[in-house]
């Protein structure tokens, strides 16, 4: 009878052991297949997926910037480990993302895959005057708890202007998820640009000084029966104007900012969009 009983436990055990080795692979692989939300804010390469479309909001590699790439789940953040900033941050702008009912989390938080002379936190803004402006905003990231919570990470925050956070950037903000809503996915690119190499800091830690951007970029490009795409550049300060007032060719913004935004396109398809500065065919 004992013996029947040990040979019973040892089969229990070995289940129990096959069932814990099984979990741990699960959860190495990523539990449901999202590799990337568990490793997403590690630094990366800017690997291009197989699949082209999906690469085409990723600006071509930087030249003579520094930059950590952050691969978060649902954007791209180009870091300048210098100024403390992104050099730009990049997505694709869907349906699914502009309908979901993620409320905001307004959490903002330091990212911890930067190492921590280099890892600006929330409070390295307070009494500055400026805003935690969103590039990536926090409503193009409403379909899922961990977008919203990376969102708010400061690896994707610049020293933004009061007015221009809340009025006219928000109002741009608001124009992409309605093109979405319209037209369907959108690839979006957009950072900051300085206009001297000593540009205005913020920030009272020592070493810790966030530069503040002279303007703010954008870039929108739209597939589809009818491709166009269209650039806006604003000051970093109050704008009285509409939309129409900041567009510019997406020529205009890789010429002032030296990034080669779209680079998967076709070469000709690239030149003929990229030219265009067309607000009319953007309802605007």
């Amino acid at each position: 009878m004992k013996k029947k009983q040990n040979s019973w436990k040892i089969l229990f055990a070995c289940i129990l052991l096959s069932a814990g080795v099984a979990g741990v692979n699960y959860l190495w692989a990523g539990g449901d297949g999202n590799a990337l939300c568990v490793a997403a804010d590690k630094p990366v390469e800017c690997a291009l997926a197989k699949d082209k479309e999906v690469a085409l909001e990723c600006p071509a590699k930087l030249s003579g910037t520094p930059e950590v790439l952050l691969q978060k789940s649902c954007f791209l953040i180009s870091y300048n480990v210098e100024r403390l900033c992104p050099n730009y941050v990049c997505w694709r702008l869907t349906e699914e993302r502009v309908r979901g009912k993620v409320k905001r989390s307004n959490n903002f938080h330091a990212d911890l895959s930067m190492e921590e002379n280099r890892r600006v936190d929330y409070f390295d803004y307070n009494g500055s005057g400026y805003d935690r402006g969103h590039m990536c905003p926090a409503g193009d990231n409403k379909h899922a708890e961990v977008a919203m919570e990376e969102s708010f990470c400061m690896t994707n925050i610049c020293p933004q202007n009061h007015d221009l956070n809340m009025n006219a950037w928000n109002d741009l903000e608001k124009h992409c998820r309605s093109w979405v809503r319209n037209y369907g996915t959108i690839y979006i690119c957009c950072g900051p640009i300085f206009d001297t190499e000593s540009p205005k800091t913020i920030g009272r830690r020592k070493g810790m000084k966030i530069a503040v951007p002279d303007r703010f970029f954008k870039v929108v490009l739209m597939l589809g029966r009818r491709p166009k795409a269209i650039g806006f550049i604003y000051p970093n300060r109050a704008c009285d104007g509409d939309l129409r007032d900041y567009a510019v060719s997406v020529d205009e913004v890789e010429r002032q900012t030296g990034i080669d935004f779209f680079a998967q396109l076709d070469d000709q398809q690239e030149k003929l969009l990229e030219r265009e500065c067309a607000p009319a065919a953007w309802g605007i």
